[in-house]
């Protein structure tokens, strides 16, 4: 196997480390959460595992994030990591909407991501959408560089965990407030007129932000190429077909969309009860209690996204790009935290962050994906607005 060189020196506050031992320990920790994850759920459990290990590298070496693209479409008027986005909705949604509707009757029984939407879900966008760009990335954006060797997103991961445990305390309250009924396009339209409308919404979107890039910088941005299937980096449009592939084998293997941040919630559940405060007590996890008794290697959103940190881990040392830098300044700390917490709290009150709720609502026909993206997207806005007089990066 041969590991190529970083083209970027380390900083000078970094520690530079093997890359083919980190290569070496990324897969050999691969193996062992695969193993542990077989001895409580079998081939479905280890499966989760080695998907999650896909996504990890697949999102390293695209720099696939939904961050910085939402961000871009708004500084730089450019818009093709949108784009990006939108051919990964479609790709898994082409297969997700068949599965949903007619699997079972092919032995593949499988269900989406639909759910109410009402103020404390509008909110709950709103404050991710902030959230993740102050943080500096989303929460498959905050495993993959975590993974990857960032410090400072080593702490956003750190706060985002506590953010999601704090936010399952109040949880039984936020659900008072009135919402409107799930809705489902699949269910009420058909797969095929569910895609369809889909393909329309996207399409109009992407044809806007064409137009956007072309009248700000006369001509469309022509994406980056594929260096190296194994080293990087990869192009965009590679990386959303890749990750439509984890998507679709997510819906095969463990029967319905892909998520993340509930897996948080259960690992500061679980923190949090070693450090003797009573989680089993609150409502939240009265409902959750086979979880909270569990091994997180039982919870298949948790072993995925340990394979997302420790696919991006490896992604990363192949790469020759692994270093840790130590030295964070005040305004990268701080921001770091309340970001996390923004993106942690608020994912729990909107059923789950860009990946659980943007793209598992979208690709699961469910119209709270929709209102998520609206709600998420303005809180963005002025997230990027707070960047940019915090002159962050």
């Amino acid at each position: 196997m041969t590991v190529s060189s970083s083209s970027t020196s380390p900083a000078p506050t970094s520690t530079v480390v093997s890359q083919k031992a980190i290569v070496v320990f990324a897969l050999a920790g691969l193996a062992l959460i695969c193993f542990g994850a077989y001895s409580y759920g079998g081939e479905r459990q280890s499966g989760a595992v080695l998907i999650g290990g896909l996504a990890g590298l697949a999102l390293y070496h695209a720099s696939f994030g939904f961050t910085a693209a939402w961000r871009h479409i708004v500084t730089e008027r450019r818009g093709g990591g949108l784009r990006a986005q939108f051919v990964l909705i479609l790709l898994t949604s082409a297969v997700a909407f068949p599965l949903i509707a007619w699997g079972s009757d092919f032995g593949w029984p499988t269900g989406g991501f639909v759910f109410p939407f009402g103020y404390a879900a509008a909110i709950g966008a709103f404050m991710f959408g902030l959230g993740m760009q102050l943080g500096g990335g989303c929460a498959s954006g905050t495993l993959f560089t975590a993974g990857g060797g960032s410090t400072r997103m080593m702490v956003t991961l750190a706060a985002f965990i506590l953010g999601s445990v704090i936010a399952t305390a109040h949880m039984h309250l936020w659900g008072q407030l009135p919402k409107i009924p799930a809705y489902s396009l699949v269910t009420n339209f058909g797969p095929i007129v569910a895609f369809a409308i889909t393909a329309l919404v996207l399409g109009l979107i992407a044809l806007a932000t064409l137009k956007i890039e072309k009248r700000a910088h006369g001509r469309i941005l022509e994406g980056r190429k594929t260096g190296s299937i194994l080293t990087g980096p990869w192009s965009p449009m590679l990386g959303a077909g890749m990750l439509a592939f984890v998507c679709i084998l997510t819906f095969v293997v463990v029967g319905r969309p892909w998520g993340i941040t509930s897996g948080f919630a259960l690992w500061g559940a679980k923190v949090f009860q070693v450090i003797g405060i009573p989680v089993e007590t609150w409502p939240y996890w009265k409902w959750q209690t086979k979880a909270l008794e569990a091994s997180v290697l039982r919870d298949t959103t948790s072993v995925m996204n340990f394979g997302i940190i420790f696919g991006a881990l490896s992604a990363a040392a192949l790469a020759g790009k692994f270093y840790l830098v130590w030295r964070l300044s005040t305004k990268d700390l701080l921001t770091a935290i309340i970001g996390g917490l923004l993106m942690g709290y608020g994912a729990r009150l909107a059923y789950g962050c860009n990946i659980g709720a943007y793209l598992g609502g979208l690709v699961s026909g469910s119209m709270h994906g929709w209102l998520w993206l609206v709600f998420a997207f303005a809180g963005s806005l002025l997230g990027t607005r707070l960047r940019l007089k915090l002159g962050m990066g």
